[in-house]
């Protein structure tokens, strides 16, 4: 029988730890709690999680402190459960190695689907698929090419820098400066409107439905390439 997965709780408020942890113990994983930064280290190091649901208002130190030490290789997944929504904020924790974020008050249903998907992410760390099958999309990483309903689709050098970035992370957002240093260059992180070009051709070429769910928005933050799991959640923005 396999081991399930080991969850840290890090939030100062009780409550919150508690409706977390009923969600979690439900659904099979093993929690552990911590109600502030220097709890959460020591259980970091002794209990050794495999994901970590972390807030940022803690009572010692920022949570955005942490995250430089729970995100080193070989560390857990961390997913940001916060009341701050400031896209500063959100891009900093991405930046910082978070893997996602949701914010309080938040959809128990939505936030173990997120846990499911941060869980996939790491298991596959390391030995990532070559191909990643998005239903009536797959994207082929080696040979770079990219094929809806079986019909290669011809995209331009700068739309395959930005499919492969995301298809590299799937499910995860990936922030606006990350996608135009990796495609465009260091010099043009600032240059939105070169990547909000290139996401409209992508959605024109590969999302099959009106509203974008194959390419979905995080408004102010950045881009994500949701997994079969995520496309019944609908878009979070036209971008």
């Amino acid at each position: 029988m396999s081991i399930a997965p080991r969850i840290l709780i890090v939030d100062d408020e009780p409550a919150i730890r508690r409706l977390l942890a009923r969600a979690l113990e439900r659904s099979g994983y093993r929690v552990v709690e911590a109600g502030d930064g220097r709890a959460a280290l020591n259980a970091l190091a002794i209990d050794k999680p495999d994901l970590v649901l972390l807030d940022l208002g803690l009572p010692d130190r920022d949570g955005l402190e942490l995250l430089p030490t729970m995100t080193r290789p070989g560390g857990p997944a961390v997913l940001i459960v916060s009341a701050r929504d400031s896209t500063a904020e959100k891009v900093t924790a991405l930046d910082l190695g978070a893997d996602d974020f949701v914010t309080k008050p938040f959809d128990s249903e939505e936030l173990l689907a997120r846990v499911r998907a941060a869980l996939r992410r790491r298991a596959s760390a390391g030995g990532q698929a070559a191909v990643i099958d998005l239903g009536s999309v797959s994207i082929d990483l080696v040979a770079r090419r990219v094929s809806r309903d079986g019909m290669v689709v011809h995209l331009t050098p700068k739309e395959w820098g930005v499919i492969a970035a995301l298809a590299t992370h799937p499910g995860r957002v990936i922030t606006h400066v990350h996608l135009l240093r990796t495609v465009w260059g260091a010099a043009h992180e600032s240059d939105i409107e070169y990547l909000r070009v290139t996401m409209r051709a992508l959605r024109q070429k590969l999302d099959t439905q009106p509203t974008p769910t194959l390419l979905q928005n995080e408004p102010g933050v950045g881009y994500r390439l949701c997994v079969p799991e995520a496309l019944a959640r609908g878009a979070s923005g036209a971008g």
